[in-house]
C-alpha cells in the first residue's frame, strides 16, 4: 500500500532522517518507537508532506513519486488519499467541533456543506462526541479536542492514518479515552502509521513496531519480537529504561 524507499531530511548541517526504509500494507497497524530526536516524527511529516524530504522514494496506491522531484499537484493527490493527526491538535480555537470537522471536508476536499456536516456528525459521534458538536475547542477537555483531531482525520475516509504521539499533550487521566478510540479504529482494520511513546499500547495494537535511533532505523518487526526479544542491543537498552518490567530477553 506505501512503501517509502532511502528517505533523507536534514536540517541545515542536521542530518535527521539517513536513508529510511518503511513498508505499510493495507490494515497494518505501525508503531514508530525511539528517543526524542530519532527523526519519529520527521518521517511521518515527510511522508505526507508537512516536511520536504530531501530525497527518496515514495511508492503509493500503485503510483511512484521521488520526494526530491514531487509536483505540488501530486502532493495534493497524496493528502487527499491520508490523513495528519497531530500532537497537539491543532484544532481552529474560534470554531466549534463540527466546524473544525467540517472546515477540512468543503475547503479542502470540496465537499458540499450538508454531506461534510453529516459526515462529520457521523465522525464525531464514532469518537464519543455526539453531545459535543456546539463546543468549542477551550470548552473541552485536552482528551476531547484530540478525539475532535481524530474525527476530522476519520472524517475523510483516507486510505491510512498518521499519528504523531496523539497522547503526548495529554494528562495521565485522559490518555485511555484517546486510546481507547485509536484502538477501536485498529480493531476495525484501519491502516495507521503511529508515532509514540506508549509502550504498553504499542505492544497491543501493532502489528509492526519501528525502533529508530539517530536518523535510522535500527531494528522492526513483529510486536512480540520487538519487545520480547529485540535482536539489537540499542533497541534492549531502550526498552529497559522505558519498560523496566519488560519481559524481553537481555
Amino acid at each position: 500500500m506505501l512503501k517509502v524507499t532511502n528517505i533523507r531530511k536534514a536540517f541545515k548541517d542536521n542530518e535527521v532522517l539517513k536513508g529510511v526504509d518503511i513498508e505499510v500494507n493495507n490494515g497494518d497497524v505501525v508503531t514508530i518507537l525511539g528517543p526524542s530526536g530519532s527523526g519519529k516524527t520527521t518521517l511521518l511529516r515527510c511522508i505526507n508532506f508537512l516536511e520536504q524530504a530531501d530525497g527518496g522514494q515514495l511508492d503509493f496506491d500503485e503510483q511512484h513519486f521521488d520526494y526530491a522531484k514531487v509536483t505540488g499537484k501530486e502532493i495534493k493527490a497524496i493528502r487527499h488519499k491520508t490523513a495528519f493527526v497531530f500532537q497537539n491538535y491543532n484544532l481552529f480555537n474560534n470554531k466549534t467541533a463540527l466546524e473544525n470537522v467540517t472546515e477540512g471536508l468543503i475547503y479542502g476536499r470540496g465537499v458540499e456543506k450538508s454531506k461534510a456536516v453529516e459526515l462529520a456528525k457521523k465522525a464525531l459521534d464514532r469518537v464519543g462526541l455526539a453531545e459535543r458538536y456546539n463546543y468549542y475547542p477551550s470548552q473541552l477537555s485536552g482528551g476531547q479536542q484530540q478525539r475532535v483531531g481524530i474525527a476530522r482525520a476519520i472524517a475523510v475516509e483516507p486510505e491510512i492514518i498518521l499519528m504523531d504521539e496523539p497522547t503526548s499533550a495529554l494528562d495521565p487521566e485522559l490518555i485511555g479515552e484517546v486510546l481507547g478510540v485509536i484502538k477501536s479504529l485498529a480493531d476495525e482494520g484501519k491502516t495507521m502509521v503511529i508515532v509514540t511513546h506508549e509502550m504498553q499500547f504499542a505492544k497491543e495494537i501493532s502489528t509492526n513496531v519501528i525502533f529508530m535511533d539517530g536518523g535510522k532505523i535500527v531494528e522492526q518487526g513483529s510486536a512480540s519480537k520487538i519487545f520480547t526479544n529485540p535482536e539489537e542491543l540499542r533497541t534492549r537498552r531502550f526498552l529497559r529504561r522505558v519498560l523496566p518490567e519488560a519481559e524481553y530477553i537481555i
